[in-house]
């Protein structure tokens, strides 16, 4: 659980992304871009409906490369300057620095979600938006954004070099969010049984945002983010458990 230790652990985590320029590089790049697609690609005014759809919509590829960028340190930093070995000496085990890790890089990313507050006064200057549902799509976001982090946190786990550990969770990330797109089922329903093919759209990180993005918060997306995080931090875990072993 987050336990004390844990807690240790995310303090330091939080403090060490802004002692150096990356939290305030990462949190600038996601509102740019952010901005960028809701208001150059997203057709935010012309759509003349009062929502952030043109908003959450790429979030599922934002997230594709930004989360895994701030994700690849989270490991492979400690490795490559031989930190972890200190780390590992403390009093902690190495699920309650998973977590610390983990939560100190979701809070980054729940700051930046934060700091996109002008959109939503913005939307409401202009028209009368149901703010519940807002609120839900945000959640989701956050809850989709924290799925991301755990697969580049585990993919970090694997390796001492950032680069490896950034593709590695770009390619497996991309993977989860196709899974469950029209190109990828077709392609499965062509020599694959139904129970395959729905077993492959599943585990779609777009499929589980896309309601969730129009502010329906469904039970069944809320439990597969939170389990997608759990089972990614704990194979996270079984590595980096490996690695000691070995």
């Amino acid at each position: 659980m987050f336990s004390s230790p844990s807690v240790i652990i995310f303090k330091r985590e939080f403090a060490s992304f802004f002692a150096t320029p990356v939290a305030y590089i990462f949190i600038a790049i996601f509102l740019v871009l952010s901005s960028v697609f809701t208001f150059m690609f997203g057709g935010f005014y012309e759509q003349g409906q009062a929502d952030l759809l043109s908003f959450f919509n790429f979030h599922p590829w934002l997230y594709l490369f930004l989360v895994p960028a701030i994700a690849m340190r989270s490991w492979s930093e400690e490795r490559k300057s031989g930190s972890i070995e200190l780390l590992m000496t403390l009093p902690f085990t190495t699920m309650q620095i998973m977590l610390g890790k983990f939560f100190a890089a979701w809070a980054i990313l729940a700051l930046c979600l934060t700091l996109t507050f002008p959109l939503w006064i913005i939307l409401n200057y202009l028209g009368e938006p149901d703010n519940g549902i807002v609120l839900a799509a945000y959640l989701g976001s956050w809850l989709m954004s924290g799925a991301y982090l755990a697969v580049g946190v585990c993919m970090s786990a694997t390796t001492r070099n950032q680069v490896v550990a950034f593709i590695l969770a770009v390619v497996v990330c991309f993977f989860l969010v196709l899974a469950g797109s029209p190109l990828v089922i077709d392609l499965f329903k062509l020599w694959a049984p139904n129970m395959v093919v729905d077993t492959v759209a599943a585990f779609s990180f777009l499929s589980h945002f896309q309601n969730m993005a129009k502010g329906v918060i469904a039970l069944n997306d809320v439990v597969f983010y939170i389990l997608s995080i759990t089972v990614w931090l704990y194979a996270g875990y079984v590595v980096i458990e490996q690695k000691k072993a070995d």
